[in-house]
């Protein structure tokens, strides 16, 4: 029976996408509402198949291209004259890259290399979309917990993560404080928060040892 599994698998969702496809039609043919359903029916297709025969590297290789031309589709079909899939693209790609590299996906070049390339990228989406926001510290302030955590993580220094961590945000509410309400100074607010992070930090890891 077990051979015949993934034959039934196809075999089912063709036939319930073939059902869906005519329910589209007879409903509403203006619109080819189909491709949702029909786009979850493929990724599970592929998941069994890849998952059963062990074939993690290829899952997430398939997966992730699939995720771009659905994305792709959709943004066509609903919103063309703004190519927000761009946006989706690079990061949906780091999933098998990081498969790809197996152990190497751990290594601090790794984490360097992928969270200044992502920052990169999105600078210039930014650059080219919307150049009077400068709206990629929000994901570059995202990325670079990346390298941070996983520098510190390696060596154990963790009262030293919390400091480098809490400089790392008290940077960011600067810079969003500044191109958002100059106006305004807000970013003292959440900083003096941030600042009980190294602060507790010093006194369990020193002040109780001694």
């Amino acid at each position: 029976m077990k051979n015949y599994d993934i034959g039934f698998v196809v075999v089912g969702s063709l036939m319930t996408v073939v059902f869906l496809i005519i329910v589209n039609l007879i409903t509403g043919p203006g619109y080819p509402w189909v491709i949702y359903p029909a786009f979850a029916l493929i990724l599970w297709i592929m998941g069994y198949y890849f998952i059963r025969k062990g074939k993690h590297k290829q899952l997430a290789l398939f997966y992730s291209l699939l995720i771009i031309l659905f994305l792709i589709l959709t943004n066509h079909l609903n919103t063309p004259d703004y190519p927000w899939f761009l946006f989706a693209v690079y990061p949906i790609l780091w999933w098998p890259i990081l498969v790809f590299l197996g152990d190497k996906a751990a290594a601090m070049s790794t984490a360097l290399i992928g969270s200044i390339s992502i920052i990169i990228y999105y600078f210039i989406l930014n650059m080219i979309f919307l150049p009077q926001y400068l709206w990629v510290i929000y994901p570059a302030f995202v990325v670079l917990w990346w390298p941070l955590s996983l520098y510190h993580v390696k060596r154990g220094t963790y009262f030293q993560y919390s400091i480098h961590a809490s400089l790392l945000i008290s940077l960011f509410f600067i810079c969003v404080n500044v191109i958002s309400s100059p106006g305004t100074i807000w970013a003292v607010y959440p900083i003096f928060c941030v600042l009980w992070w190294p602060l507790t930090m010093y006194y369990f890891v020193y002040k109780l040892e001694k």
